[in-house]
């Protein structure tokens, strides 16, 4: 919308704007000087300068939300922050073992009637899977390893290793090992091979993974690498030795789920109202998660106490609440798919404001939640193949058992992972009606305010094309 120059400048003077020296023509934004010769000024958007994304009362609300709960997550840090993680006698069971980095040497092979490896099946059945492995053993070839400590105490020393034909781990001259000290044994049997040392390629993935990221998000990219390093800090830092020192599981994980998100978010996207807002939608996604995982680990009776690490854990910490500590692993599971989803869904709202500033609140929302309907589907989906992924070891004993379905779902180990699983979810699909509905409000509130009536078309005034100038495209 043009204004002539004989007709009153009212807009300028309502918004500040001032005029531009010798000429009727306001200043654009950015500080550039209109082209001489037009006598008449601008009442469109360049006259006010860049828009606020949003109006400062709102800011103040979203403020007075944010900051009390953010001084709350640093107060349950301070009370919660650990000592010392107390020390226990090791058992020598699974990984609370001593463990030294040591390699292999020299292989041979050798038969394993002669390396006396194992014994003839006593009846000579070979139809069972003893019997079979047996035989195989008696009449195969085994391998005498010899193998090298390589840090500790013991530096140096040899020890060797008789391995089977039919062991999934076969040892090979060179290869970089894991093996177990246990002092109280005999000294020929005091060290033996637990697991091959993969720091190597693991270092070298973890080396791609970054320099992909980085590559490709720049910026974005590193602030999401530092992000990861503080989350996984908080992680080891604090979650894990509060809950070892006795703390309440899920208080804990309250706490560090709030620190590492409002930390990742704002680290990666920046303190604006775009990332509270998407703040607000996690939070309040985790506290309907929370909510209903206490409710249906309690109905369902869920020990989570299950497998030989969680009851190692039980043993050797028995004050520690192991339901609680399953509550603990669904809020922090979900937390990084939530991350991705509000902000995915905030992104959309101010995506569809900015290419249409005059869509009300309610069409920015059936816009935004048509976007999170397809982004539910892939998420939820996502969360049940990658359970599924991690249970098939499991699934295929049920499978060999053939138990029913019912059955499967049935035993303990299952449930808890169907019930991690559907919490979850149900989490992620609260979260897309939730943040969109908060995004369109937020984005579209500054609606009807001053700045929108100083700026908006007097009625019959002739309107000028819309343009796709800097100041629409500086709104977040």
């Amino acid at each position: 919308m043009e204004q002539y120059s004989h007709q009153p400048s009212e807009p300028h003077r309502r918004d500040g704007s001032e005029q531009a020296a010798g000429h009727g023509h306001a200043a654009p934004e950015g500080g550039r000087a209109a082209a001489p010769g037009h006598g008449h000024s601008h009442g469109h958007s360049h006259s006010h300068g860049p828009a606020a994304p949003v109006s400062l009362h709102l800011r103040k609300v979203i403020a007075a939300v944010l900051v009390p709960f953010t001084a709350a997550v640093l107060v349950g840090l301070v009370v919660l922050w650990p000592g010392q993680t107390p020390a226990h006698k090791r058992t020598g069971v699974g990984f609370d073992r001593q463990t030294q980095q040591a390699t292999v040497t020299q292989v041979v092979e050798l038969s394993c009637a002669s390396a006396n490896a194992s014994g003839v099946p006593p009846t000579g059945d070979t139809s069972t899977a003893e019997g079979s492995s047996a035989r195989q053993q008696a009449d195969g070839t085994c391998k005498k390893a010899t193998i090298r400590v390589d840090t500790g105490q013991d530096k140096g020393r040899t020890f060797t290793e008789i391995v089977q034909p039919d062991q999934s781990r076969q040892l090979s001259q060179g290869e970089k090992v894991v093996v177990a000290y246990e002092p109280s044994a005999p000294k020929n049997l005091q060290y033996a091979v637990t697991d091959v040392n993969r720091k190597f390629p693991m270092t070298l993935l973890a080396g791609i993974f970054a320099v992909a990221v980085v590559v490709v998000g720049r910026l974005r990219g590193v602030m999401a690498l530092v992000a990861l390093a503080v989350s996984f800090l908080v992680l080891t830092l604090f979650i894990l030795p509060a809950i070892l020192q006795g703390s309440n599981p899920l208080l804990v994980a309250v706490v560090g789920s709030s620190a590492i998100m409002l930390i990742a978010l704002y680290l990666c996207h920046g303190l604006s109202a775009r990332t509270s807002v998407a703040v607000l939608g996690t939070l309040i996604s985790l506290a309907l998660i929370g909510v209903l995982g206490s409710l249906f680990i309690g109905w369902a009776a869920l020990t989570g106490n299950t497998d030989d690490n969680t009851g190692l854990i039980h043993g050797l910490y028995p004050s520690i609440d192991m339901s609680g500590l399953l509550l603990a692993g669904v809020i922090i599971g979900s937390l990084g798919v939530l991350d991705d989803v509000t902000v995915t869904q905030t992104s959309a709202v101010w995506e569809l404001h900015e290419a249409n500033p005059s869509m009300g609140w309610r069409g920015l929302y059936r816009a935004g939640i048509r976007i999170g309907r397809d982004h539910i589907a892939s998420v939820v989906n996502t969360l049940v193949l990658a359970y599924a992924g991690a249970a098939l070891p499991l699934l295929l004993l049920f499978s060999i058992a053939q138990s029913s379905v019912g059955t499967v779902a049935n035993s303990e180990l299952v449930a808890e992972e169907i019930v991690r699983t559907l919490v979850g979810s149900i989490g992620l699909v609260a979260s897309v009606p939730v943040t969109t509905a908060l995004a369109a409000l937020v984005v579209s509130a500054d609606r009807g305010g001053p700045a929108a009536v100083a700026a908006a078309p007097p009625a019959g005034a002739r309107t000028a094309p819309a343009r796709g100038g800097r100041g629409r495209r500086r709104k977040r």
